[in-house]
């Protein structure tokens, strides 16, 4: 296991309190046949409930002796395959083959990147249970017209519905945290449909609609000269206030 000082570096707590994870488990609910991906396994915390016989799990983990303890400890009942690299870069090809549930402490200093890229495997994927930092997972399942409903919220709600299950003090780790973590459940959303060209262009309005939270829809779009009264959206609302529904609005627009 790397320093403390390395560990911090990387954003790397590990949950060390037995009820927390007892209750990050009966959330999970981890079922025969499941197909898991745990990302950051760390000492096993979460691996331990995932071991169980009829589940097969992969584990990433940037730590090399991590994984070198994970395998010496971990060979069943589960069938394990841990895997040492950073889960931004290594290729996650075997998300193609099967169904997968995704589960992780993530490291506070990448969840976001870790949790977007998702998007792109949001159609293979059964569910998300990730462990954040509560202001994080308050950004993620932000709700439209709430200061938490910005870049990160919507460009997410577009592929998931997500959930907060449970708050998670700095007690519950073996080094504390200078901030409250929350337990959340993502799950993808089928409302929409959207393609890879779509969501470039989704994600690119997103981010240009929120270059001045001050400044309305139509000043940070200028660039773009909208047709707003043929768009029936209100050009004087902030970003905060614009639906998914509307940001999609103008993305098809864009595309016509």
């Amino acid at each position: 296991m790397a320093s403390r000082n390395i560990r911090r570096k990387f954003g790397q707590n590990y949950l060390s309190d037995p009820a927390i994870i007892f209750e990050m488990g009966r959330a999970i609910s981890p079922l025969v046949g499941d197909n898991f991906f745990e990302i950051g396994p760390g000492m096993g915390a979460l691996t331990n409930v995932l071991n169980l016989a009829g589940i097969n799990v992969k584990a990433i983990d940037v730590d090399e002796k991590n994984i070198e303890y994970l395998t010496k400890q971990y060979t069943g009942p589960a069938k394990f395959d841990f895997i040492h690299g950073d889960v931004l870069s290594t290729p996650l090809n075997f998300l193609e083959k099967d169904n997968h549930r995704i589960v992780g402490n993530l490291p506070y200093n990448i969840s976001t990147q870790i949790i977007l890229m998702f998007t792109n495997w949001h159609h293979l994927v059964d569910d998300l249970h990730f462990l954040v930092q509560k202001e994080v997972a308050e950004k993620i399942a932000g709700k439209v017209a709430t200061k938490n409903w910005g870049k990160l919220s919507i460009k997410l709600s577009a592929f998931f519905n997500t959930q907060i299950l449970f708050d998670v003090p700095p007690e519950a780790f073996d080094i504390k945290p200078k901030v409250n973590s929350s337990f959340i459940r993502m799950t993808p959303q089928k409302k929409y449909n959207i393609d890879q060209s779509t969501k470039e262009k989704l994600f690119k309005i997103i981010d240009m609609s929120f270059l001045s939270r001050r400044k309305n829809i139509k000043n940070n779009l200028k660039k773009l000269n909208l047709d707003w009264n043929g768009l029936d959206i209100n050009p004087g609302l902030r970003p905060e206030e614009i639906s998914l529904d509307n940001f999609l609005k103008i993305v098809k627009t864009l595309e016509n």
